[in-house]
């Protein structure tokens, strides 16, 4: 099966055919770096993570640009407000980013260029607007410049709207502009600013605006032309728009396909700072491990909008704690090798990255294995198991990924944890095995309900007891 994936601007699922054989160039809009990272923030990492995975499994060669804005109107408020430097606020928020993508498995993009690293380049594109007749220098001495919508006849293209039906673009004074929907490319210097939010350019010190960023730096890394651009549902308009019409007005193709995952969101609005309802990644994970949060994020198609609650997360949680159940019966996802993925998860994959059906496929193959076990065929249940740890590898859930235990905040500490609690819990069940031989049966059920209430599960197998924690256990 071809891999199909929704084009958002044709608004059609189509056959994946990059513009090189074998290879797959994607640019993704990262996140401006004003505030703590939220599960609103990251999905969108998490669900191209899955995109770059699934490319790279199906044999393609991936350059995969995710940028960041470290510069913009929110930044320097934000950093006024909290009475630091713009760019160390920048920073520090970049950083708490890098941390919530690692706590979720996120592997790094190819690059990860940076706004204020690509002035020059930026600047270089607004020269070529204006000579072709696509922008202008404001003549109210502003020293902003403005991209003409009306100058570019595909304007809108994108999201299917007429300029006449659009807004007035709310991105810069509207003093200067020729028509209200104009948007800022280049934003002059104001006295409240700190000029250190500056650069010299042709039309004097200033800053660029948001949208002509991400042209500017997907042209550089990827060339005029590349396969996918990638983002929130909420970029399409303007953003999304206004690269497309900027990057295709200084003669730049841009890109083949758009791809946008859908919100999540709380009572049914977009999760949000504005709106007061968002969950840092650091919050979160005080009472769920990053595992658990990605398979969540995972499980729902990345078109879909997912409501977010806690009681949902501890289903899905437990859900997965059931996946790994299996692998420890069998030995533990290290010791299984992994196998081929079942075609049925391939096939899922390859429709437009249809991860609930690729998720029904693992847990099918987990009912599977236990009913092996149960039967006591431990062959064919490992067979299995190495099919699970497959189908989780392409998902980036794999438990015995290192990167699992680098996102724990310090494996060494982990590690003893565990041995401690194994030490702890084996001599308990030293304890009830003699209480057994004894025929004390009260004795013996009383140990494994403490063992249980601890939140701890006990099996007894062929080769011995074994126990996991429950899913959702704060132990």
């Amino acid at each position: 099966m071809t891999l199909r994936l929704y084009d958002t601007a044709t608004r059609e699922v189509r056959d994946f055919v990059p513009l090189v054989e074998g290879r797959a160039s994607v640019y993704v809009c990262g996140l401006t770096v004003q505030s703590e990272p939220h599960v609103g923030h990251v999905r969108s990492g998490v669900n191209f993570d899955v995109l770059q995975r699934w490319l790279r499994h199906s044999g393609y060669d991936v350059t995969f640009i995710r940028n960041v804005t470290d510069i913009d109107d929110k930044i320097l408020g934000k950093a006024e407000a909290l009475g630091r430097p713009w760019y160390a606020h920048a920073a520090i928020m970049k950083r708490e980013l890098d941390a919530a993508y690692a706590a979720l498995n996120v592997a790094p993009p190819t690059y990860e260029p940076a706004a204020t690293g690509h002035v020059p380049e930026m600047v270089e594109l607004i020269e070529a607007l204006i000579e072709r007749g696509h922008a202008y220098a404001a003549a109210d001495g502003s020293g902003d410049v403005y991209f003409d919508v009306r100058s570019w006849p595909a304007y809108g293209e994108l999201t299917s709207q007429r300029i006449e039906d659009m807004e007035a673009a709310e991105d810069a004074d509207p003093r200067g502009k020729r028509d209200p929907r104009d948007f800022a490319l280049w934003k002059g210097h104001k006295e409240s600013e700190p000029l250190t939010a500056s650069w010299p350019s042709p039309w004097g010190r200033g800053r660029p605006g948001w949208h002509i960023e991400c042209s500017a730096m997907a042209g550089k890394y990827l060339g005029s032309a590349f396969d996918i651009h990638g983002g929130g549902v909420d970029l399409r308009f303007p953003h999304h728009e206004n690269e497309q019409a900027q990057s295709r007005a200084a003669g730049h193709p841009f890109a083949s396909y758009w791809m946008h995952n859908a919100w999540i969101t709380t009572a049914g609005e977009k999760m949000s700072k504005s709106l007061g309802n968002s969950l840092t990644i650091p919050s979160v994970l005080q009472r769920f491990r990053g595992i658990e949060l990605r398979f969540y994020l995972v499980a729902a198609h990345y078109r879909s909008h997912v409501e977010f609650s806690f009681e949902a997360l501890e289903e899905s949680a437990a859900g997965f704690g059931r996946i790994e159940g299996f692998l420890d019966r069998v030995g533990g996802a290290a010791e299984v090798e992994k196998g081929a993925l079942p075609q049925g998860f391939a096939d899922a994959m390859d429709d437009d990255l249809g991860t609930p059906a690729a998720v029904a496929v693992l847990y099918d193959a987990v009912r599977e294995g236990n009913r092996l076990l149960q039967a006591g065929d431990a062959a064919g249940a490992r067979e299995q198991a190495g099919a699970v740890r497959a189908m989780l590898d392409v998902l980036g859930l794999d438990p015995a990924d290192p990167a699992w235990s680098s996102a724990s905040g310090g494996s060494e500490k982990a590690d003893a944890l565990t041995t401690a609690v194994d030490v702890l819990v084996r001599g308990l069940l030293d304890q009830r095995a003699q209480a057994r031989a004894e025929k004390d049966f009260a004795a013996a059920d009383a140990i494994r309900d403490r063992i249980k209430a601890a939140g701890i599960e006990v099996e007894d197998t062929p080769d011995g007891p074994r126990w996991s924690l429950n899913a959702g256990s704060t132990v």
